[in-house]
């Protein structure tokens, strides 16, 4: 399965219509939040799933905000990151993805796109797409049963 993960659009919906355009086809997207309303745009114009978790600057209380999705046999921890003080370092969401039992951590929030491996735990922060930014990064992820593929992207 093959999904585009975005976080942190802050109302900025064209450079995440223009991350679906650059990498579909893809099987889903995931939102991880702050720009629940761009999420909700996104799957009003495309016909694919999209799972969002709610972020520190969303107010849509239907939203959950942090999930675990099974995907390929494969736990796939969504989060915003904020709960975790992810822009102080990744200790507390180590701690949480270990209590999750997560193959990969999905997370948001601080706005550097960050991929590593620790632990035998994918890490991914897609970055952000709001305007202010000097860089607008996207991820995308490969989940198949024998293996996790990630790469971050720039918007062009």
């Amino acid at each position: 399965m093959k999904i585009l993960v975005v976080s942190d659009t802050h109302g900025n919906f064209s450079p995440a219509l223009q991350a679906h355009s650059l990498t579909e086809p893809v099987d889903a997207v995931i939102h991880l939040g702050d720009g629940i309303e761009d999420a909700n745009l996104l799957r009003s114009l495309i016909d694919i799933d999209v799972i969002t978790v709610a972020g520190n600057c969303d107010h849509d209380v239907t939203v959950p905000r942090e999930m675990v999705w099974e995907c390929e046999g494969k736990r796939v921890f969504l989060v915003h990151g904020d709960a975790y003080g992810v822009k102080g370092g990744l200790e507390k969401l180590k701690q949480r993805a270990g209590e999750v039992h997560a193959d990969v951590v999905l997370f948001g929030h601080s706005h550097r796109p960050t991929c590593i491996t620790t632990s035998g735990i994918l890490f991914l922060n897609p970055g952000t797409l709001t305007r202010t930014s000097l860089t607008k990064t996207f991820a995308t992820l490969e989940i198949l049963e024998d293996c996790i593929k990630a790469r971050l992207h720039d918007i062009p």
